[in-house]
């Protein structure tokens, strides 16, 4: 019988720190959204640069958590599927969510578990500017280059790649330019994590509290919004 191998908890912590701030946020839009907290509280020039560092934080430590799995396609199409269920009860919500943080994960499992020999031959001290770049890249090209159609299916597709269209309305977007690169920089970042390549203190150091979130980070994350917008709304009826 194998030994079943240890968790790292410092993966665990910063993943679960990841949650908790994004639980924030979203708690500070509702905040706004439903009791008439000022704007600033949401949209202030420190939240809107952190809520892309958290974010980018939890996806390339998918990435990493990709390495310690040989079922990514299987582990991918059940996040999709509860990102789908995640559409749907947004939509009666009134706060669609259509190609938000899961979405743009699954798809990325999915995709890395398909394609993973390809990026494995990608040199490992050249993958890291390789990702860099197309991060850059990618991201200057959806903010610049104007990308529009007319065609149903192709307006979803730019949506999904990154070129939102007229009318598109989510309220958590995660594209894949330049998400997937972020993710696949982790999955490099993985190789030398799985093989105890980093310190000796990385895998030992055992943070509170947040390791413990970080093992129900996709629980968390699914359930957090239905219950901030019932608490919410329910405070917003009972002082109207």
């Amino acid at each position: 019988m194998k030994e079943k191998k240890k968790r790292i908890e410092i993966i665990d912590a910063l993943r679960g720190l990841a949650v908790v701030l994004m639980v924030i946020h979203h708690l500070l839009y509702n905040l706004t959204a439903f009791l008439g907290a000022p704007w600033w509280l949401f949209s202030n020039p420190v939240f809107d640069v952190l809520h892309y560092i958290f974010a980018g934080l939890f996806i390339f430590l998918s990435g990493v958590s990709s390495r310690f799995s040989r079922g990514n396609v299987e582990r991918g199409s059940i996040v999709i599927v509860l990102a789908v269920l995640i559409t749907y009860v947004t939509n009666r919500m009134d706060m669609p969510i259509w190609f938000g943080i899961l979405h743009m994960l699954g798809f990325s499992m999915v995709f890395f578990g398909l394609t993973q020999k390809f990026w494995d031959k990608v040199p490992k001290k050249a993958a890291p500017a390789v990702f860099i770049s197309l991060i850059i890249a990618s991201s200057l090209a959806t903010a610049y280059i104007p990308l529009a159609s007319e065609n149903i299916w192709l307006r979803d597709a730019l949506n999904v790649l990154g070129w939102s269209q007229p009318g598109f309305k989510t309220f958590d977007y995660f594209p894949l330019l330049p998400w997937i690169f972020v993710f696949l920089l982790g999955t490099w970042a993985g190789i030398y994590i799985r093989d105890r390549k980093l310190p000796g203190w990385f895998y030992e150091v055992k943070p509170p509290v947040f390791p413990a979130i970080g093992r129900k980070a996709l629980l968390i994350y699914i359930l957090h919004q239905p219950v901030l917008y019932a608490l919410v709304t329910g405070i917003a009826r009972l002082t109207k």
